[in-house]
């Protein structure tokens, strides 16, 4: 299975790539083909332009390149801190730029103004990992979780794709070493249950 997986994290050092490499050594070691991307560390360019925006233009090469592999993509990984009750910038970018209309989805023809789209990807199955400083109760009474719309309504079910978990480690600035060590275990076991080895039962 391939599989793409993103981080977006400005620090190597941190957490999140942490559990990235986690996720990496996990799937490559069950046998799926990773396509990864350090947002950061490529310099991705988050800025869509007015040129860029329309379903038929042009867009440059690594975008393009970006739109290929996406499409192609059997399973979805992205890792990402919660700023703001939003991803990074770099990521949002991403989401702007590569799940355009006529990669990740298209309005019907027939559709009648009301603009709900039919998802194009093929990929069946998503994972989010977030870090954050908020308790997750708090999160949920004050905040109302923006993070779980965006992924699983806003993005993913939009795109077609239907079985979606989200999974946040907090609270990050106090956490202890064996605390980040048992999270990095749970983040290899549920990676394990959702791309199992190549061959294993989904």
């Amino acid at each position: 299975m391939m599989v793409e997986l993103i981080v977006a994290h400005p620090d190597t050092g941190s957490f999140n790539h942490a559990i990235a490499e986690t996720c990496l050594r996990r799937l490559t070691g069950n046998g799926h083909e990773v396509v990864f991307h350090d947002l950061y560390k490529e310099r991705f360019d988050p800025l869509l332009s007015a040129g860029e925006a329309a379903k038929d233009a042009a867009v440059p090469p690594q975008i393009e390149g970006h739109c290929g592999e996406i499409q192609r993509a059997q399973g979805i990984v992205i890792v990402h801190p919660n700023w703001w009750g939003q991803p990074p910038a770099i990521l949002k970018g991403w989401i702007d730029r590569v799940l355009r209309a006529g990669v990740a989805y298209e309005f019907l023809a027939d559709d009648g103004g009301e603009g709900i789209p039919l998802g194009l990807l093929k990929a069946e199955r998503a994972l989010v990992f977030n870090t954050s400083n908020t308790e997750q109760t708090r999160e949920m009474k004050i905040f109302s979780d923006p993070l779980e719309t965006l992924w699983k309504k806003c993005v993913f079910d939009l795109c077609g794709v239907k079985i979606v978990e989200r999974r946040t480690f907090s609270i990050m600035v106090t956490s202890t070493k064996a605390q980040r060590e048992e999270w990095l275990r749970e983040a290899g076991e549920t990676v394990e249950r959702f791309f199992p080895p190549t061959g294993g039962a989904l």
